[in-house]
């Protein structure tokens, strides 16, 4: 950490997670799936990463590995210095209590069975939070208030609300047991452009009350440029720019950020004037490219990129996995 920063709450450093494809009748592992390979990064306590890329990249299953949902080959995932894929699962389950995910749709993940009020109390149950029935039942009431949710309404079960009103259920469950880090796998992708702001807005005056640290997990840059702290830009199972979010929209670094950035609809004629544009599409994590796994989409793609695997250059408090970042030191 730079100056009198605190330490990171949460630290990945070169997670790996592969999955086997299997093949014939006694399913041989034939290949592996490179989901995500060799990810480091770190979110101070209070702070907002956006973990962006398009689809099939590995955004998701970074998350799910840090939540120890997923299985990793390699790596370490530190909460506060604890290395979580080291422990057992029953050592694990204080620290479920302090690491939830709100998922994209609200519809899948709540339980059409349950009713409001059983839903967001289940985990307090599990965690042993909120003493007897009665006053868990008064947390709830306060949590659906909190995510501006009527409290008369907790008898109800998730059919009889909008998108918008289950991803607030969602938030109000996550925040029952009281978390510290708070996984939002594409948690508005789902939602209207207008309710999206809503439920960033929420997010935002929630991390203000209860610090919060968020990992943002999103295909779309323009969702997280005033939530994110700092921005991860992912592509085929490795980070391949990260810095702050001011530096990330000011100066992009690598040029499938520039083509994320120049997808980002915009009135401003400056903007986009200055345009690069990613052609073809995402490589298989199953075979990606030799060298750099971006070369074959990049406008400036030059010889030694398909023969070479650029590192991570430092750039301006932050990295840059392209050839045309080496020689800059990181600045300040």
């Amino acid at each position: 950490m730079i100056g009198s920063a605190p330490e990171p709450l949460l630290r990945v450093d070169g997670l790996r997670t592969w999955f086997p494809i299997r093949a014939g009748v006694l399913q041989k592992t034939v290949g592996w799936v490179r989901a995500v390979d060799d990810v480091s990064f770190e979110i101070g306590p209070g702070q907002t990463l956006a973990l962006v890329g398009e689809s099939g990249c590995g955004k998701t299953t970074v998350g799910r590995a840090i939540l120890q949902l997923e299985k990793s080959q390699a790596g370490r995932v530190l909460f506060e210095g604890t290395d979580l894929c080291t422990l057992s699962r029953e050592e694990l389950h204080p620290y479920r209590r302090q690491m939830q995910i709100i998922f994209q749709d609200p519809m899948a993940s709540l339980d059409p069975r349950m009713t409001v009020r059983d839903s967001i109390a289940e985990g307090m149950e599990s965690f042993g939070i909120g003493g007897d029935g009665a006053e868990r039942v008064d947390r709830v009431a306060q949590l659906m208030e909190r995510v501006q949710l009527d409290p008369k309404q907790m008898s109800r079960y998730p059919h009889e609300f909008s998108g918008g009103q289950r991803q607030r259920i969602c938030i109000a469950r996550a925040l029952a047991v009281e978390p510290r880090l708070i996984v939002c796998d594409e948690a508005t992708s789902a939602l209207d452009v207008s309710i999206q702001a809503q439920i960033l807005n929420l997010l935002s005056d929630l991390q203000d009350e209860f610090g919060l640290t968020y990992l943002f997990i999103t295909h779309d840059l323009g969702v997280v440029r005033y939530l994110a702290d700092r921005v991860a830009v992912m592509y085929v199972g490795q980070i391949v720019e990260e810095t702050s979010a001011e530096r990330i929209f000011e100066h992009p670094e690598h040029p499938y950020t520039q083509g994320l950035l120049a997808a980002i609809p915009s009135v401003d004629p400056e903007r986009r004037s200055v345009t690069v544009r990613v052609r073809g599409d995402v490589a298989s994590p199953a075979n990606p490219p030799s060298g750099c796994r971006f070369h074959p989409r990049c406008p400036k793609v030059f010889d030694r990129c398909s023969r070479e695997e650029p590192p991570p250059y430092a750039v301006d408090r932050g990295i840059s996995r392209c050839f045309l970042s080496e020689g800059t030191d990181g600045g300040d």
